[in-house]
């Protein structure tokens, strides 16, 4: 799945065959069509299998943390530095959440990691340590400006991702008003 997924974020889903894949990997299309259905079915199981990456990454770095903002900090950190390894998932995340095929697979990964992040913010609000606000919104106000700093400050400008990072946390956690 790996050479599929650096191949369709390389040349583009559409463009590249199933035929391309099985000869890059060395076997035949009867072992394709064993494993998967469709190229479809294959992209939809890379994203399936990257979204779990990403939210067991996400699960390491805030294990054992019991404050709800220093999880929010590491999670976001975890998912900038994951985001920077994985530049070929991230591009196909780019793709999927665009084609109507695709999208409600991204739509899915996406209300996890809102709940997610939900848990915290709110864990955070009760303790004072957050204003009171809408949770879920704020939850999907900080995915939207990782998702944008990821794509383009460290995916096209190539800056260092712990200064994106410091950034993105930051802003995050602080606001325009850069607030403690």
């Amino acid at each position: 799945m790996d050479y599929a997924a650096a191949r369709f974020a390389v040349q583009g889903f559409h463009p590249t065959s199933v035929a391309e894949i099985t000869e890059g990997l060395g076997v035949g299309k009867g072992v394709f069509y064993w494993y998967f259905e469709s190229k479809d079915d294959l992209l939809l199981e890379i994203l399936r299998d990257a979204h779990t990456e990403l939210r067991r990454t996400q699960q390491r770095a805030i294990d054992g943390v019991d404050d709800p903002v220093s999880r929010i900090e590491a999670g976001i950190r975890a998912t900038l530095t994951w985001s920077d390894q994985h530049r070929h998932l991230f591009t196909l995340f780019q793709f999927a959440a665009t084609s109507e095929r695709f999208a409600p697979s991204m739509r899915k990964g996406q209300e996890v990691a809102v709940a997610d992040t939900v848990r915290h913010v709110k864990e955070a609000m009760a303790e004072g340590r957050i204003a009171h606000g809408d949770p879920e919104l704020l939850a999907h106000a900080m995915i939207g400006v990782i998702g944008e700093v990821v794509r383009t400050f460290v995916h096209h400008r190539d800056q260092e991702v712990d200064e994106v990072s410091d950034a993105a946390v930051r802003f995050c956690l602080h606001g325009l008003l850069g607030r403690d």
